[in-house]
């Protein structure tokens, strides 16, 4: 598993429209990509494979569907990328642009974190364990990241409840830091 221009190998490509340029950096190469967020995402809450999640980052969930559809339904969000419960990664948003992940967020004294980090979310919820293979793909996926952009660190992958405290809860206590971390 490698990246390429922006994309994953290993990923199938769904682009999403919720994107933009990242800001300016020091480097004239690449954009600054300097934190990984893991987050958690299942639509309806607490569902699994339903194929909801790549509709919402893609802005065609139908509100109809399902009433907690109707709350989000116009929320305009995406991801760089999604690791199914089956390991199946989905690409949304090329990583040298701005996926719209982290809403209001602060790492380490800097605001904004959608301007310098690539997201990843996880098909899970906070309280139920996620899958061995799931942590499989993100260890490569992880893996391959770094080897890309350096500045990303073991001291630099955080979770979304660590940049926006008491307004996110993932990727939640049922995420392994210490299993995730250990295989870096």
């Amino acid at each position: 598993m490698k990246v390429v221009d922006g994309r994953l190998s290993a990923a199938r490509w769904c682009p999403s429209p919720n994107k933009n340029q990242r800001p300016p950096s020091s480097s004239a190469a690449l954009p600054e990509v300097s934190l990984l967020v893991i987050h958690n995402i299942s639509l309806p809450p607490g569902q699994f494979g339903t194929g909801c999640v790549e509709r919402f980052f893609c802005n065609d969930l139908q509100p109809h569907e399902h009433p907690y559809f109707e709350t989000i339904a116009e929320l305009q969000v995406s991801s760089h990328l999604l690791i199914e419960r089956s390991g199946d990664i989905i690409q949304f948003v090329n990583f040298n642009e701005r996926a719209w992940h982290a809403g209001q967020s602060c790492f380490a004294g800097r605001e904004n974190c959608n301007d310098f980090s690539i997201g990843i979310e996880l098909e899970g919820t906070d309280t139920e364990p996620y899958a061995d293979i799931q942590y499989d793909a993100l260890i490569k996926t992880t893996h391959a990241l770094i080897a890309t952009y350096p500045e990303i660190t073991n001291e630099r992958i955080t979770g979304h409840e660590h940049i926006a405290p008491g307004r996110k809860t993932d990727p939640g206590p049922a995420f392994d830091w210490s299993r995730y971390r250990a295989r870096l």
